[in-house]
């Protein structure tokens, strides 16, 4: 089965997100920890959560994704910026024991200035500061297009941070299609190259989530502008090759395109056409 969802708001509480998903086709859905551009998260209702975790249960959902703030940078060159971070880090995965055994995304960060030692160094800090014994969570750093100075453009910057984390069983990988291709990756004519070198840098076992975007700019542009499925320079042929290829297929996808709920399940529902029984 193809399990698969989209990003979508718990504004309104996560019984409705969870109903929300249903709707579209989808068997997951991914959220954000609280207000993407910073602030206090919504206070946790524990009937709501229940509630959803049965939905959950009844419809054979795939793992969900929470997703971090963007403001949340663990490698700011500033200290006050770092310690907002590092608050929000530790406050998220505390609360996502309410909905044990998934997954928690984040961005690295950007260094501002200091370098990608520098960032690399900080991150692992902050990771080993907010994890903790007995988690359930597993906590994914998402692959980043390059712009700026973003960390996390190539692999080899994401194994420096993996190679740092004590709790090193909970950490893995979320692959961003737009942000990988982007940062010059060529997924549309050599996707199994780039896995190869995935599994050979951080190894296949910790990617976990795939991000389904669809890219408005040329591969190698580094600004990260994501473009519904099929209408970008991925193009739809790659995203068969990409749900359908034997070291993915059974990961969750989450798509992260500009839409509201009737896009989604448009796409959903176009994908699982695309994708081999």
């Amino acid at each position: 089965m193809l399990n698969i969802g989209s990003h979508l708001s718990i504004s309104k509480g996560f019984y409705v997100i969870g109903r929300d998903a249903l709707s579209i086709g989808a068997n997951t859905f991914q959220f954000f920890t609280r207000n993407p551009r910073g602030g206090s998260a919504r206070k946790i209702d524990i009937e709501d959560v229940n509630a959803l975790i049965k939905l959950m249960t009844e419809n054979n959902f795939a793992k969900i994704l929470a997703h971090a703030p963007y403001t949340m940078n663990l490698c700011s060159a500033k200290p006050e910026t770092r310690e907002f971070a590092l608050n929000t880090l530790t406050d998220d995965l505390k609360r996502m024991e309410y909905l044990p055994n998934n997954l928690y995304n984040f961005h690295p960060g950007s260094h501002t200035g200091q370098g990608v030692k520098a960032a690399v160094e900080q991150i692992g800090t902050a990771l080993n500061t907010a994890m903790f014994n007995d988690m359930t969570t597993t906590v994914l750093l998402e692959t980043m297009a390059g712009k700026g100075t973003e960390v996390g453009r190539t692999f080899e910057e994401l194994r420096m941070i993996i190679d740092r984390v004590e709790r090193n069983d909970k950490i893995g990988v979320c692959l961003d299609t737009c942000h990988v291709f982007d940062a010059g990756y060529d997924i549309v004519n050599n996707l199994d190259g780039v896995l190869e070198e995935f599994d050979r840098v951080i190894g296949l076992e910790r990617l976990k989530a795939i991000h389904l975007n669809d890219s408005m700019n040329p591969i190698g542009n580094h600004k990260d502008r994501h473009q519904k499925i099929g209408e970008g320079y991925i193009g739809i042929d790659a995203f068969r090759k990409i749900i359908n290829n034997e070291n993915l297929r059974n990961l969750p996808f989450f798509l992260e395109t500009p839409n509201e709920l009737d896009g989604y399940a448009k796409e959903i529902s176009a994908l699982r056409n695309l994708y081999f029984e």
